[in-house]
């Protein structure tokens, strides 16, 4: 059976990862502004306030985990009011390895803070579909993959591309499918954590190109009709039409930069029953028709062109 979580991790291809130590003590702070990449951290000892924009602010402790899969601007400061420092984080390199904020003092706050790169060009559109702040709590093997990621990252070893594509990928699914709580904001989580709609979701993707109706999906969750449209808007923060729209944009897109096939077969597997219908769908949504997205994909990306395999 299709894995939707799984699917949208591989669609985003996280790679390029960037780690730093951070080590704090009594009134200190930093500010950084928005990076649009996603950002993780990890508090190795001790623990510190996390204040994400537009998100309640969150005590950290050691061990705790947190994934911002777009990273706005965010605040991370001990445990005194202070007036942060403000840093660009699209300024900082791979020389910038340790930030100190101790003044002298032993470290109350030990943290490992990093960001990696979504490949995909629809990196936005898929972000969307997962909550803005992932936080994990009391899980023991976050800090030994999260040490891993950052051992890998600052070593220059053969083979380190695709050692960190691999543990990224498997570090954001383990973040991603254990941080479901009643808080956690509407998204795809929320919406596969739902035994009544994670079948629906499921059968969305593994069929992407089924003419769905909100009927037929309200049967395969054992919904009516208005209580399964209800729960999934309020679950998933779209209504399913939406939600099956933007996949099957996000499935699009991926064919049409990646594989060798005209508009009539493209629009047929993600359901559309003419090149005109799939053409008119796509330019509505994305803004610009489908052969003009590709050609444009072709400039931008020639390396990553290739014939998949169906």
């Amino acid at each position: 059976m299709t894995d939707p979580l799984s699917e949208v991790v591989q669609m985003l291809r996280p790679r390029g990862v960037f780690s730093k130590r951070i080590s704090g003590a009594g009134a200190w702070g930093v500010r950084y502004t928005a990076f649009g990449q996603p950002g993780f951290s990890v508090v190795l000892e001790g623990s510190c306030r996390l204040a994400v924009e537009n998100e309640p602010e969150i005590v950290l402790e050691r061990g705790d985990f947190v994934l911002l899969p777009a990273t706005p601007a965010f605040e991370l400061t001990g445990l005194h009011d202070v007036v942060p420092i403000l840093l660009d984080p699209q300024q900082m390199t791979a020389d910038d390895l340790d930030a100190d904020y101790t003044d002298g003092q032993d470290p109350e706050v030990r943290i490992l803070g990093g960001s990696f790169v979504f490949d995909s060009p629809d990196a936005a559109l898929l972000s969307s579909l997962l909550p803005s702040v992932v936080h994990v709590r009391g899980i023991e093997h976050f800090q030994p993959l999260v040490s891993l990621v950052a051992d890998e990252a600052l070593a220059d070893r053969p083979g380190r591309e695709l050692v960190l594509k691999r543990l990224v990928e498997i570090l954001l699914v383990e973040a991603l499918r254990t941080s479901v709580t009643p808080q956690t904001p509407p998204g795809l989580l929320r919406g596969l954590a739902d035994r009544k709609l994670a079948p629906a979701v499921q059968q969305m993707h593994e069929h992407v190109d089924k003419p769905w109706t909100v009927s037929q999906l309200s049967k395969v969750a054992t919904l009516s009709r208005s209580a399964f449209f209800d729960r999934f808007t309020r679950q998933v923060g779209m209504p399913p039409m939406e939600y099956l729209m933007a996949w099957r944009m996000a499935v699009a897109r991926e064919l049409l930069r990646h594989d060798d096939l005209g508009m009539v077969e493209v629009g047929r597997r993600v359901g559309y029953g003419s090149a005109s219908a799939f053409s008119t769908a796509f330019t509505r949504y994305s803004g610009e028709s489908p052969s003009h997205y590709a050609r444009r994909s072709a400039v931008s990306h020639p390396a990553d062109l290739r014939i998949a395999a169906s």
